[in-house]
């Protein structure tokens, strides 16, 4: 009779007698929620994210003119690879590619160095590759 007290009193009251009551209280650094609501902005598409990659150099000249037409040379024979002229003083300097290994760029610069010997590859910070680009 005595174990089925303790058994009845074990089943019923063991949670009353270990539960524990109380309350949490969170502290945080109030820059964790400027970081959360910084995580739903969306990038806009001027600031386009650049990671390390490659170009290719084609050539660089003090004519700006040259440097033209030779930029139409590489977009009529590759429409989906991205040109770049920049303005190193005093001369203006043709890349193209956004490549992110070595071999994608050895791959374009073995089709261009026909009409541009004087081509190489340089290791810079690149704009993230098209996506339509095969």
């Amino acid at each position: 009779m005595y174990m089925r007290i303790l058994i009845l009193f074990v089943l019923f009251e063991s949670p009353l007698l270990f539960g524990q009551l109380g309350s949490i209280q969170y502290t945080y650094d109030p820059r964790i929620e400027a970081l959360i609501r910084q995580q739903g902005i969306p990038a806009s598409p001027n600031g386009s994210p650049q990671v390390a990659g490659y170009r290719v150099q084609l050539l660089f000249d003090s004519e700006k003119k040259i440097v033209d037409e030779a930029r139409l040379t590489v977009v009529s024979a590759f429409p989906k690879v991205d040109t770049y002229v920049f303005f190193n003083a005093p001369h203006f300097v043709l890349k193209v590619g956004d490549f992110r290994t070595l071999l994608e760029a050895e791959r374009v610069k073995e089709e261009l160095v026909k009409d541009f010997p004087a081509s190489f590859i340089v290791k810079e910070m690149i704009n993230l590759p098209r996506i339509d680009q095969e």
